[in-house]
Formats: C-alpha cells, sequence, structure tokens
C-alpha cells in the first residue's frame, strides 16, 4: 500500500503543536516533506580510536565506559541550571582515560550511568591531567545505530539534531512502498538509483558511495523538475497560432524609421538584440524574450523601438518599473523619443488617484493611450487595456513570475519582453529563464569610458573624500552609500543618516542630501528629482540607489563599509556612475575585511564585465544568496546547487528536452508522477497556464 506522504508531520509520534510549528519554519509541513527534508552536511564517523590512540585536534569515535565524576558534590546537583558547574566525567578503555566536560547538561547528567559502556563522538583536546572531549555527541554502546556517516540537518529554535534524526530514520521504513517519481526511461537512461534506495541512503548512508549515487539521484531529479516545469511555461507561451504576428516593414511597422530618428546610432550588440525582438514579433507566437544587459549598455532605447513597432501594429504597449522614481525616468525618455513619432505616452503609480486615475484608466481602456508606462499599479484588477499587444518588465529581478504573468493576463496573449540590467551567470540563467528565449547586450555604448575603481580601508577615506570635493569643484556630482540606514549599538557600520550629518558639515558649501527606504515615497521622488535635475551635488544613500535614476553627470560612487555588500549589488552601485562622457570613478572603503571581502574588492579593481563578476559573486556566495533568486518566482532548492551541479545541469536540460519532444503536455501515464511533482512544485501553476 502506498503510504500516505500528504499526511501533516503531526502525525509523527513527538511532534505536538510547538515542534510542528518549528518545523513549518523549515518548510515541512507533512510526512513527505519530511523525508525531502535532506542532510546540510554529515559528521564523518569512521575514525574509530581507542582512548590511547587520541591526540590534540581529532575528532574520532571512541568506546568507553563510564568511571567516575571528578568535581565531586551531589550526582544530579542543579545540572540544568544556567550559570551552574559543568558536569565532568571519566570515562576509560583498556588504552586510557578521557574526561567528558558537559556545560549546563542536565540531560548528560541523568542518562550517563556509571558503570555502563557508551559511544562517544567528539574533539579531543588537552586536559590538566589527561585528553578531554567537550559536550561529545553519544549514545549507548547496544543502542548505537552504526552509522559512519551522521546526517546533519538545518535547524531551527526548539528543534534538536537528535529529534530529526529519529523521526526521519523512523518514516524510512516507508520508502519501501514508495511509487517512483520519475519515468523509468529517465531512471534507466541516466543511471539512476531508485527513490527508496535513494531517500534512505541521503539520510543513513552505509558508506561514501551510497551516498553519492543517492545525492546524485535527489539532484537530478530536484532539477529535472524544475527545468521540465520552465520548459513547459515555454512551450506553453509559445504555441504557434496563438500569439500576434506584429506586421513589418512593408506595412508599415518598420523599427528603422525610429532607431533612424535617434541622436546616436546603435551598438552592434543593439542591432543584433533589435533583429532577435523584430524576428519573434513578427512570428506568430509568443515572444518570451530576456534582454540581460550590463549597466548602461542601452536596453531601454531597443525596448522603446520593439514598443514603437507594437504601435505601429494598431497595438498598445507597456512598460512595468519597479519603482515610481525609476517609471518616471522612462516616462520622461519616452515622451522625447516617441513626440515625433506622434506616439500618445500614459503614466500610471500609486500616487495616481481620484479624477486623474480615472481618466487614464478610459483612456487606456479606449486605446487613447498607446503606451502605458507605471509601476506595480499596471496590473491592479481595474486597469483595463483596450488591444494589449506588447508587455515589457524592466529589472526583472526586482519582479516575481506571478507579476510577469499577471500583466501579461491583461492582453490576449501579448508578446513578452523582460530586461534586467544584473549580469546572470550563464550556468544560472537558463534555469533562472527556462521559459524565456535570451538575448545578451555585451557592448558598451561610444564614449563611454569604463569606471576607475579603487580600494582602501579606513586610512584612505580622507583621499577618497578628497576625490569627492574635486569632482564637485568642477560641477559633477557623487554618491555615497552606506550600508544602515541609521547608527546601530550592534554593528560598528557606517549608517547614511550618520553620513549625511558630517557631509553636511565636511561639504560646507554644497547641497548634500539623504535617501532611505523609510522615507515616504514622495520624498524619495523629491530628493531623487533634486539630484536628478542637478540641484545636489552629493547624495547619501542606502543601496535604495542600486537601481536608480540615470544621472550623467554623477562621476564618483563612494561605498562605505563595501565588505557588507556582495559582488552583484557593488557593480549595480558602481553603474550608477559612468553614464556620462567624464571620467568616473567608484571607492570601496573597507573595514574589518573578510578573506572574502578582500576577493571582492580584487574582483572590482581588476574587471567591470558584469557577466564575470556574476560569475564570480555566484561562486563566492552560492545560488541561495545571489540578488534573492526566491524574488524570481523560482521555487527554493533542497539539495541542487547551480554553482557545483553544472554537469548535473546539462543532462537535466537535455533530459527534459526529451521528454518533452515526446510528450509536450507530460500528461502520459508514464510521466504522471513527474507532471504531479511539478504541479506541486510550482504552486502558481494552473495560474501560469502550464
Amino acid at each position: 500500500m502506498t503510504p500516505d506522504l500528504g499526511a501533516p508531520v503531526s502525525s509523527v509520534k513527538g511532534v505536538g503543536g510547538a515542534r510542528a510549528a518549528a518545523l513549518a519554519r523549515l518548510g515541512v509541513r507533512t510526512l513527505g516533506d519530511l523525508l525531502r527534508c535532506y542532510p546540510r552536511d554529515y559528521e564523518d564517523r569512521r575514525d574509530k580510536r581507542r582512548i590511547g590512540d587520541l591526540s590534540p585536534g581529532v575528532r574520532a569515535v571512541v568506546r568507553a565506559t563510564v568511571v567516575s565524576e571528578t568535581g565531586g558534590g551531589p550526582r544530579f546537583s542543579r545540572r540544568g541550571r544556567k550559570g551552574g558547574p559543568p558536569l565532568r566525567l571519566l570515562v576509560r578503555d583498556d588504552t586510557g582515560i578521557l574526561e567528558l566536560v558537559f556545560f549546563h547538561a542536565f540531560y548528560p547528567a541523568t542518562a550517563l550511568k556509571r558503570g555502563e559502556e557508551y559511544i562517544f563522538y567528539g574533539e579531543a583536546t588537552q586536559g590538566a591531567r589527561c585528553l578531554r572531549m567537550v559536550h561529545p555527541d553519544f549514545s549507548r554502546a547496544d543502542e548505537a545505530d552504526g552509522l559512519d556517516l551522521l546526517p546533519v540537518y538545518p535547524l531551527t529554535a526548539g528543534l534538536r539534531q537528535s529529534d530529526l534524526r529519529k523521526w526521519i530514520r523512523g518514516l524510512l521504513a516507508l520508502t519501501d512502498a514508495m511509487e517512483e517519481s520519475l519515468p523509468a526511461d529517465t531512471i534507466a537512461e541516466n543511471k539512476l538509483c531508485g527513490i527508496g534506495y535513494a531517500l534512505r541512503n541521503i539520510h543513513c548512508p552505509a558508506d561514501a558511495v551510497r551516498l553519492r549515487e543517492a545525492k546524485y539521484r535527489l539532484v537530478f531529479e530536484e532539477l529535472l523538475v524544475l527545468q521540465a516545469g520552465l520548459l513547459l511555461l515555454k512551450n506553453a507561451n509559445g504555441r504557434a497560432g496563438l500569439g500576434i504576428a506584429f506586421k513589418g516593414a512593408r506595412d508599415g511597422a518598420d523599427t528603422a524609421r525610429f532607431t533612424e530618428g535617434l541622436p546616436f546610432k546603435l551598438t552592434a550588440a543593439q542591432r543584433r538584440t533589435l533583429g532577435e525582438i523584430e524576428s519573434d514579433m513578427e512570428s506568430d507566437r509568443v515572444m518570451n524574450r530576456l534582454v540581460q544587459g550590463d549597466v548602461g549598455s542601452g536596453k531601454t532605447v531597443i525596448a522603446a523601438a520593439a514598443m514603437y513597432k507594437a504601435v505601429k501594429s494598431g497595438r498598445q504597449a507597456v512598460i512595468m518599473a519597479p519603482t515610481e522614481t525609476l517609471a518616471k525616468q522612462h516616462l520622461e525618455e519616452f515622451e522625447k523619443l516617441f513626440l515625433p513619432h506622434g506616439v500618445r505616452v500614459g503614466f500610471l503609480s500609486g500616487a495616481v488617484k481620484g479624477a486623474d486615475r480615472r481618466l487614464l484608466l478610459e483612456k487606456t481602456a479606449s486605446n487613447e493611450i498607446d503606451i502605458l508606462i507605471g509601476t506595480h499599479a499596471l496590473i491592479q484588477p481595474d486597469v483595463v487595456y483596450g488591444n494589449l499587444g506588447l508587455v515589457v518588465t524592466d529589472e526583472q529581478h526586482r519582479f516575481g513570475v506571478r507579476q510577469r504573468v499577471g500583466l501579461s493576463k491583461k492582453g490576449r496573449d501579448p508578446d513578452i519582453l523582460v530586461m534586467t540590467a544584473t549580469p546572470i551567470p550563464r550556468t544560472l540563467a537558463f534555469i533562472l529563464y527556462g521559459d524565456m528565449d535570451i538575448s545578451v547586450m555585451d557592448e558598451r555604448p561610444p564614449g563611454r569610458r569604463p569606471v576607475v575603481t579603487r580600494a582602501a580601508d579606513a586610512g584612505g577615506r580622507k583621499a577618497a573624500y578628497r576625490l569627492v570635493r574635486e569632482e564637485l569643484a568642477v560641477g559633477h556630482q557623487a554618491y555615497v552609500v552606506a550600508p544602515l540606514i541609521e547608527d546601530s549599538d550592534e554593528r560598528a557600520l557606517r549608517s547614511a543618516t550618520g553620513l549625511y550629518a558630517e557631509l553636511s558639515a565636511d561639504f560646507h558649501g554644497y547641497a548634500v542630501a539623504l535617501i532611505h527606504g523609510r522615507m515616504r515615497q514622495a520624498e524619495k521622488d523629491a530628493v531623487m528629482g533634486a539630484f536628478y535635475a542637478g540641484e545636489t551635488a552629493l547624495l547619501v544613500s542606502t543601496v535604495l540607489i542600486e537601481v536608480g535614476v540615470n544621472v550623467p553627470n554623477a562621476t564618483v560612487m563612494l561605498i562605505e563599509n563595501a565588505e557588507r555588500f556582495g559582488l552583484a549589488q557593488l557593480h549595480q552601485l558602481r553603474g550608477r556612475v559612468g553614464r556620462g562622457p567624464a571620467q568616473s570613478y567608484c571607492v570601496l572603503i573597507t573595514e574589518n575585511a573578510s578573506a572574502e571581502a578582500a576577493e571582492r574588492a580584487r574582483v572590482m579593481v581588476s574587471t567591470d564585465d558584469g557577466f564575470a563578476i556574476a560569475e564570480k559573486d555566484l561562486a563566492l556566495r552560492g545560488p541561495g544568496e545571489f540578488f534573492g533568486l526566491r524574488q524570481h518566482g523560482i521555487p527554493q532548492l533542497r539539495i541542487a546547487n547551480l554553482a557545483k551541479h553544472v554537469k548535473v545541469l546539462k543532462a537535466v536540460k537535455a533530459e527534459a528536452e526529451r521528454l518533452l519532444a515526446d510528450d509536450p503536455p507530460l500528461t502520459a501515464k508514464k510521466n504522471a508522477a513527474l507532471r504531479a511533482a511539478i504541479d506541486a512544485l510550482f504552486t502558481s501553476a494552473a495560474d501560469i497556464g502550464i
């Protein structure tokens, strides 16, 4: 009989309300979730020694008998109280004596019995009279599990390793009757072990070989479910006959008319990307394209050209930006670009209210507005589009899949164009955007100079401020970025408010402004507007300006406590300068730098290639932190590591493509379990349309 893995975790003996709540914080709510709560590491207990063979610094397993308590006094006195005396025991085998030390240890004081034999695991250190182990793990010799590789699980408040080990081990018997979750031909073709074998050996591996087999199977499965789901989404969005076949040059929708009117020539990368977009738009399938372009590569004008094509084909276009400030900048730029072509532009954000909002919505619904620019307000239920044909989202890493899809549902299968200035490692892009075609703009527009980047410690701050003063003196502007909004007693870091007070006094005669995330939107817009207009010389900020307005006159980016930022953030911040013809500078001031922070600074100084920086950032921080993968709407990975499992990714992609070529909707009986896993992983699958 197939076990009910959907049963609540509270059905496990010993899991009450408090522990169930703690498990829920780990994403564990059912028996199936508990079985899929994989170890984050393993304790290697293969080194088994006699006490006489131990030496300081060695972590090993010893089998010994408790002979006495060394501290004297009542056996169970106050052992559980904080601040009480530690429990000290002597244990022996036939080669020597070992001292054990436990702090605040009520359980060891009651569990360890004189004259009985136990298995102890820990690191030996030198004591006053003999070697000792502090807080070793232990179990009765007759109850030892015999595992040489003991699982170490992720924990949260209210859970112990021993609890998770016991509960999961108790469920492993269910794996014998589990249905296979992958098609038989997938298992055979890729030489994978079965699901029961994999789960038993990921939690209780008999040896390193079985652990490796189990881990490969589970990593492969997790990535296959993810990749196949994204390919299903891509296929659903691109079904022939469902898309809009936009007009071409012969029908008066030639983007050349738009680009020839620009005050500059497109780069080769821009021309290539626009060609790919036009080809997609003129086809009868739904375009679903991501444009990756490093900071300053000229993505916005390519989006404008695509929107021009949509409008000249009789359709509406919409562009969604993550902040009102960025949306307003798009409005200003697009009004200039489209005015000569008679294209009508509108703007919608949460700040547009009352009669103005009602009039705007009426014009949008009646096709009196050709292009609507705005924020998340664009996807509100009362926003109706008359004839939406093209959806553009800017700075995609700030939106999730649902928001992108929500906007696309405002029209009948509109084309989708997504832009991001956050370079994504090539090893990661096809997973994050497996449902999209990708264009890469890897060329800097002519006239843009590379930003000179320097790294300094606290002693270099005066020289950095001297550089800022020199640039302000010739009429340029500068940013100073801090990791905190306000000073903190707990963290000795520079704060934006503290720096604002300090620099307002030091840079007397220059307009200094402050911006951070706790300010009201209207305040932030006013501050950014003044800086954009050149009314403010020096802007003190948190990472709020990581994605901000384009200020070509800003030539210095000074980042305090640079060790607190990841490479991707540092690169984005640096991209705020170097947007005009003047030489620009980025200064990283680092205090109490770790080896990793020093490596980040070295990378920033040595290259301005956003894609190389992204690859390094992924390697240093791992995918879990890489600009917040969950913002993409991509489900959390439990065992796969996108930075480490590149070879597995390639095999997985080939297998996913084979499966979908044979059974495009994955509805065949042999693929039922895989399809169910996809639907479970993508909780919004029904809304997305796969």
